[in-house]
């Protein structure tokens, strides 16, 4: 054996044992099965330490319960559809399916390097006509069933890339890449009825015990189901009511004024004869329509020439257009409470007024709201027949009575909105709808999907080329034969995203999914980042439970268990090109090899932490592997013989050790996934290795078993390595078929514990007790220790407490 570590040869022919043997494409069979998952990436060209950490905790996983027996599943593909390839393509020139099948080929050949274990024979690109047209088809099913439909929609228009903006990519009332001033338009949008199923995505948030706490409050916070009280408000002069929704009714005596976006159709009938308030309304729409925006923008207003009449009180209130109050988000209007909403104060307070507290703390103490308002529960004062009843009594009360003058409604609401489907864009799969002017929407036969992108398409960044492809949208109507045009919209790559799960376990299936489906779903472990916790999860579980209500699948949730994995950081910053803080994998792979980098991902921080960059860790992870390397090397040199199966003396204690480490190390990625602490554990092991004397009676027999479990052990982590040791330890099989090792108990039992002696909570002695001794005799054990008879010095014992297995604290 050779004694010096050479990874580049060591990985480069343990890789092609590999794919010699196809050892990662998997079937149905017997076992019982285990589909490990990590979100896919986008095909940028080029791996980052984010992916490498994100993609080694599944590869970790994966293997582990391969080892623990078990039919696993890892595949792996691309999310390739989206606005950043096509504005490198803009950038660059070129078409963006040239831009991205390239940098799939590079990120393929990366992942590959660093030896994840994945089933490439079912790899998936979303940019592909063979998958996105199972995406087209269920959209026309949904389509006939009324859970998708078409809407003008208020969104945020970018005018130079002539595109909607998400919330999040209109910065400062600018478009995040243009610059350009935002515009709220109104435009027709495409929309899926997600809030159908806002009761089951929420309710069924408490049987995914595997997902974080964390992740299942984001998600429930963003479904936001919420009972309170519909009221009718009657605007002087009109037929019409003004209707707002709370879940605060226990303070309507404190509602002083109303408020209504500024696109609200009385606000639109006022501003018909009112340039001022016209103007206003322009400054609105060209304001970002994010909640956090929203939050923290300065409160704008504009006084409206009607008023409103309280339902409780009679008396008038004035109307605002606001700038915090959207259409989109319930009735576009809101009954303000400014002495108990911080929003509501805010306006109030710089529009001089009133603010009147109604909720006093539960002895009756009115709140101090001179500087913000106060927004806890309590009891109700300034409320006329209503004071002193609590939120609850007061709730019910109000509700009763309103309800029995027929202008309020108790109701569930949401916060959740219908998903929009739609993208003014290029880079995306088509929505499969044709626009005829006598039938008007239609879907597209099943026959004729998928409707097929064009992709020799360079675009130049003012829209979307495809209105002005007449090749791509003049077509025929399905049902009546006339001229028609196709949908130019293409999907949102959330689209893509919420089932390619799914595709995975049957990728070559001449329908959406098949029945394999069924043998590999629901996923057991999904791997990925916190930032993805809310859209991307709430969708693939919209999108799995749809799957499941076409007959596709039987599975109403698609993620047994979730792992956030933490980010990457470097001198305390995620790292990022912006920040010039990168570290470039290949760079490290090519001077330490895979294996090194994988350990030191794996060792550096529990996996759902932040992992802080070190070189100097990198290199400590180099030095073990070659550690590891040097002690089989020593071992083969000093004679190969059958592992030990039992063990006493010295070569007992160190057999106790192994076992030991074997039952914490397989609890540590088993259950805890911890992996750092059972690197740790292993290391110690090694360590122990390194020092003893093989020459001792049975001491080589116990290293052989020792070093083939540690080999074992990292075998998820360092494979390349492991698996080259394993041969010199005399095998030729797999390691990745080797079976985990498990902790023999036997090895466990002692005969005799050492315990620490305390006296006064000091620690004064090391004792050898026998392992069943009982207290007293272990107290007296202990009592009898010479340096422990010199701390006591005669004194009494009062007291003596016995932790067992652990240590005995006289207190004289």
């Amino acid at each position: 054996m050779d004694s010096t570590y050479r990874f580049d040869a060591i990985e480069n022919d343990v890789q092609a044992r590999w794919r010699e043997a196809r050892a990662f494409e998997v079937k149905r069979d017997d076992r019982a099965k285990f589909y490990c998952l990590s979100m896919f990436p986008y095909p940028s060209g080029k791996l980052h330490m984010g992916h490498v950490r994100n993609y080694t905790i599944g590869d970790v996983i994966s293997r582990y319960q391969r080892m623990c027996g078990k039919n696993v599943l890892q595949p792996m593909g691309w999310d390739a559809f989206g606005l950043p390839a096509e504005n490198a393509a803009i950038k660059n020139g070129v078409p963006p399916a040239k831009w991205t099948r390239e940098n799939i080929a590079a990120m393929r050949e990366q992942l590959a390097q660093l030896g994840f274990a994945y089933d490439w024979s079912r790899e998936i690109a979303t940019c592909d006509p063979s998958y996105y047209r199972w995406e087209q088809w269920l959209f026309t099913k949904l389509f006939e069933k009324g859970l998708v439909y078409r809407k003008e929609s208020i969104v945020n228009w970018d005018p130079v890339d002539q595109t909607v903006l998400a919330n999040e990519q209109v910065v400062d009332g600018r478009g995040w890449r243009s610059g350009a001033v935002v515009e709220q338009r109104a435009i027709p949008q495409w929309f899926a009825r997600i809030t159908d199923y806002a009761d089951e995505l929420l309710d069924d948030l408490d049987a995914l015990e595997g997902w974080p706490e964390a992740v299942k409050t984001m998600q429930a916070n963003w479904i936001g189901r919420s009972t309170g009280l519909e009221i009718d408000f009657e605007v002087v002069g009109y037929d019409n009511p003004l209707t707002v929704y709370t879940t605060r009714p226990d303070t309507l005596h404190g509602a002083t004024y109303m408020a209504v976006a500024a696109d609200h159709p009385l606000v639109a009938a006022a501003a018909e004869h009112d340039a001022e308030l016209a103007a206003f309304c322009e400054e609105c729409r060209k304001a970002g329509t994010a909640e956090a925006s929203l939050e923290t923008r300065e409160k704008k207003g504009y006084r409206l020439p009607i008023e409103a009449t309280h339902p409780l009180s009679g008396e008038r209130m004035p109307i605002f257009a606001a700038n915090f109050v959207l259409m989109g988000y319930g009735t576009g209007a809101v009954m303000s409470v400014p002495a108990h909403d911080q929003r509501d104060w805010e306006f109030a307070t710089a529009y001089d007024l009133p603010i009147v507290p109604v909720i006093a703390t539960a002895d009756g103490v009115a709140p101090d709201i001179s500087a913000a308002a106060s927004t806890e529960k309590g009891v109700l004062i300034n409320s006329g027949d209503d004071d002193g009843k609590d939120f609850d009594t007061a709730f019910n009360d109000i509700a009763d009575r309103l309800e029995g003058r027929g202008i309020a409604r108790r109701k569930t609401q949401y916060r959740l909105r219908d998903w929009g489907l739609s993208r003014q864009r290029y880079w995306g799969a088509p929505i499969p709808i044709i626009h005829c002017d006598d039938c008007g929407a239609v879907p597209v036969p099943e026959a004729d999907l998928p409707v097929v992108l064009p992709e020799d398409v360079t675009p130049e960044g003012a829209g979307s080329p495809l209105p002005d492809m007449p090749e791509f949208v003049n077509t025929a109507c399905p049902q009546c034969g006339k001229a028609a045009k196709r949908e130019t919209d293409t999907f949102d790559t959330f689209m893509e995203s919420s089932w390619y799960f799914a595709r995975f376990a049957c990728p070559d299936a001449d329908s959406m999914l098949d029945d394999r489906a069924d043998y590999w779903l629901p996923v057991d472990q999904y791997i990925g980042g916190i930032e993805h916790a809310i859209l991307h999860l709430l969708y693939a579980r919209f999108f799995q439970k749809v799957m499941r209500d076409e007959g596709l699948t039987q599975a109403g949730e698609p993620f047994k268990r979730l792992l956030t994995q933490g980010m990457v950081l470097k001198d305390g910053a995620k790292m990022s090109k912006s920040k010039g803080n990168t570290v470039d994998p290949q760079a490290l792979i090519e001077t330490y090899g895979a294996d090194t980098v994988r350990l030191f991902s794996m060792f550096a921080a529990p996996p759902d932490q932040s992992l802080e960059w070190s070189d100097a860790g990198v290199e400590g992870a180099n030095r073990f592997i070659k550690r590891l390397w040097r002690l089989v090397a020593d071992h083969v040199e000093a004679g190969i013989v059958a592992p030990a199966t039992s063990a006493d003396g010295d070569a007992g204690e160190l057999r106790r050790k192994l076992h030991e480490t074997i039952a914490k190390v397989g609890d540590d990625i088993g259950r805890r996934t911890t992996f750092n602490t059972a690197i740790a554990a292993v290391m110690e092991l090694c360590n122990a290795l390194g020092k003893l004397d093989g020459a001792k009676t049975g001491m080589q027999a116990v290293r052989q078993e020792a070093l083939e479990a540690v080999v074992k052990m990292l075998a998820p982590i360092t494979p390349h390595v492991c698996d080259a040791l394993w041969r010199e330890l005399g095998h030729d099989n797999l390691l990745l078929d080797v079976a985990w090792p498990q902790a023999d108990d036997s090895a466990l039992t002692r005969d005799t514990l050492t315990l620490v002696v305390q006296v006064n909570g000091k620690v004064r002695a090391k004792i050898d007790v026998p392992a069943a001794a009982d207290r007293d005799a272990v107290a007296e054990i202990a009592q009898a220790e010479a340096n422990v008879v010199r701390f006591i010095d005669g004194a009494p014992i009062k007291k003596t407490i016995v932790v067992p297995g652990k240590l005995v604290n006289l207190v004289v």
